[in-house]
């Protein structure tokens, strides 16, 4: 289907209405995306007209749009996957258009998501949100749309990101939160080391989990296998580990080198909590600086461990955090990223 660019100029002042995306909504978004952040939105998707109707016609993406009658797109919402686990979604790419804010139409868009949308939509079981750290309106709505916080990413997105809305000078944290939709019980494997911290994270769910807590390393066999993702933009490599093995230190250094070779600042590494052997890749991921990120519910379907390491000195001093939990998951983290800078491993 061909699409038409739509007028650069919005109108402000008209009335809106919140509804699903339509075909004829793509040029507008693209255009709402250069209007807030420039061309430094890492998700080059928002750019693509023709790519975004693809990802939702696929299901790989569901986009809301806040639409003027005119047809001007003045505010968006996203859910779309980026985890491992096909039925869970993460919610994110959400703006608005500058000169329709205060109008409380981001709130009106996450509602029609998850009070309406979501509780028909039989192909997301859970939903995640990414709330940055460089201000507080993020973490406020994932908190009132009834997502658990569990995880905190230590200066994951670059200041360019945010050149448009001169809201951040250094690089950005990002806090995880999760809301489960079809619950599923789960047998959980927790490493002795992050005991604490994750029956703490755990406690915060409304479904449940068998908790196992395993101590001392496993014997494992076999190769080891991930999958490693470069943001070329946010200079940041995730590796999902797919199967810990025997040469699990040595497979990870190499992984790190290959991302350092092409100036990533932030590496993360998604672990399954479903055997013994995250006890060996948790002392490997330690051995070589990495630190405590947090609980990833349902990340493989089974429940994630997030560990990263940070090439960069991140600037805890600018995080801000609205809720006693988030606040909590950050002393955690910091806590564990101390023990890097001291070489320590215990």
């Amino acid at each position: 289907m061909s699409v038409r660019e739509p007028d650069k100029t919005v109108e402000p002042g008209q009335p809106f209405e919140v509804d699903n995306f339509r075909p004829e909504d793509a040029p507008g978004i693209v255009c709402l995306f250069r209007a807030v952040y420039g061309e430094g939105y890492p998700i080059r998707l928002f750019y693509d007209p023709e790519a975004l109707m693809e990802a939702n016609a696929s299901g790989h993406t569901y986009t809301f749009v806040a639409r003027a009658p005119k047809g001007d797109v003045v505010g968006v919402q996203n859910l779309f996957r980026s985890a491992p686990f096909s039925s869970l979604y993460e919610a994110g790419a959400g703006l608005v258009l500058r000169e329709y804010r205060k109008l409380g139409i981001n709130r009106r868009l996450l509602e029609f998501v998850y009070e309406k949308w979501v509780t028909s939509c039989q192909s997301v079981e859970e939903t995640f949100g990414e709330p940055v750290c460089n201000h507080l309106t993020m973490q406020k709505s994932v908190i009132e749309f009834k997502h658990v916080e569990t995880a905190l990413e230590v200066a994951l997105m670059p200041a360019q990101a945010y050149t448009a809305e001169r809201s951040a000078t250094g690089r950005v944290a990002a806090l995880l939160a999760f809301r489960c939709f079809k619950p599923k019980h789960l047998r959980v494997v927790i490493p002795k080391v992050y005991e604490e911290e994750l029956r703490f994270l755990f406690a915060s769910l409304d479904d449940e989990r068998d908790l196992i807590v395993a101590e001392g390393a496993v014997d494992v066999e076999g190769p080891s296998r991930a999958d490693m993702t470069i943001f070329d933009f946010a200079r940041v490599a995730r590796i999902a580990v797919g199967t810990v093995g025997s040469d699990f230190g040595a497979y990870l250094s190499d992984l790190e080198n290959r991302a350092v070779a092409q100036k990533v600042e932030v590496l993360q590494v998604w672990l399954k909590l479903d055997s013994p052997s995250v006890v060996a890749a948790v002392d490997s991921c330690r051995a070589r600086g990495f630190f405590f990120g947090g609980l990833l519910p349902r990340w493989f379907d089974g429940d994630g461990l997030l560990m990263q390491k940070i090439l960069c000195r991140p600037d805890f001093e600018e995080i801000k955090l609205y809720s006693e939990a988030a606040h909590r998951i950050f002393e955690m983290v910091k806590m564990d990223w101390e023990r890097t800078q001291t070489g320590g491993s215990a």
